[in-house]
């Protein structure tokens, strides 16, 4: 009886622990994301792979690629990557001079990563807008990723409570009525919730994969269209689906009065 009660008890635990899923965001977070003449050129990227919300990382592997577009001219940054620990995970950081004005788009494609809870391979094909030096032309361009979030609203310079538009595409097609998760980077873990639903925000977009999101607080905020790849990875001998996520992250700031 005594064993009985124990298997019990560990099964109700196990049930307990499952409640909500919680969302997982590919991450290319820069140190700055409007350079102006009297900042700093040079920036840190920090690249991982976690719950952004909760703040509990996961381990990325040195990504596939790391790049950078500008004026339609890709340069491949995987050479500039260095290995650091993001929320206590293996995780990358890069350094980079911004010379010129322009629109810069960082972009990271990691290896998939095999996500046992989900029976699935994951792949986040991440990315962020740099602006530089008063110059915003070219930033809703769409970058012929995989899967993308091609910005609506211009993905910078925007104020907390501003509403945020996106077209979710793949293989360069709008996906009709795409989930997209919204998730808030915790970073000082300040933020609660009143319930684990409210972790990861999640909408879907319209009939022409349009989706729009009001942002409550400042801060960075990660959008995270998921779709099931039609190809399948090899696992212990078995397909299993692919997960791509076209992931989208976007800074917004308080509104200050003098």
């Amino acid at each position: 009886m005594k064993y009985f009660k124990l298997a019990c008890l560990i099964i109700l635990m196990i049930c307990f622990s499952w409640g909500v899923s919680f969302a997982h965001f590919g991450m290319v977070i820069p140190s700055d994301n409007m350079v102006m003449q009297e900042d700093s050129r040079k920036i840190d990227i920090q690249i991982s792979f976690s719950h952004p919300f909760e703040m509990i990382g996961m381990p990325l592997a040195k990504p596939k690629e790391f790049f950078v577009i500008k004026n339609g001219k890709k340069q491949n940054l995987n050479s500039r990557l260095q290995k650091i620990k993001v929320m206590d995970q293996e995780a990358w950081k890069a350094e980079y001079i911004i010379k010129r004005p322009g629109i810069y788009a960082f972009v990271m494609e990691p290896l998939p990563y095999w996500e046992p809870s989900e029976d699935c391979f994951i792949i986040h094909y991440t990315k962020t807008i740099v602006a530089a030096f008063g110059d915003d032309e070219g930033w809703g361009k769409e970058l012929g990723l995989k899967t993308e979030i091609v910005p609506i609203s211009r993905p910078f310079g925007l104020y907390s409570a501003n509403v945020f538009q996106g077209i979710v595409k793949l293989e360069g097609k709008a996906v009709p009525f795409a989930e997209v998760e919204v998730e808030y980077f915790n970073s000082d873990k300040k933020v609660q919730t009143p319930s684990d639903y409210m972790i990861t925000q999640t909408i879907k977009a319209d009939v022409n994969g349009l989706f729009t999101y009001g942002v409550p607080a400042a801060g960075w905020w990660g959008f995270a269209a998921l779709n099931t790849s039609d190809k399948k990875m090899i696992y212990n001998n078995e397909e299993k689906d692919v997960e791509l996520g076209a992931v989208l992250w976007v800074k917004f700031e308080d509104w200050l009065e003098k």
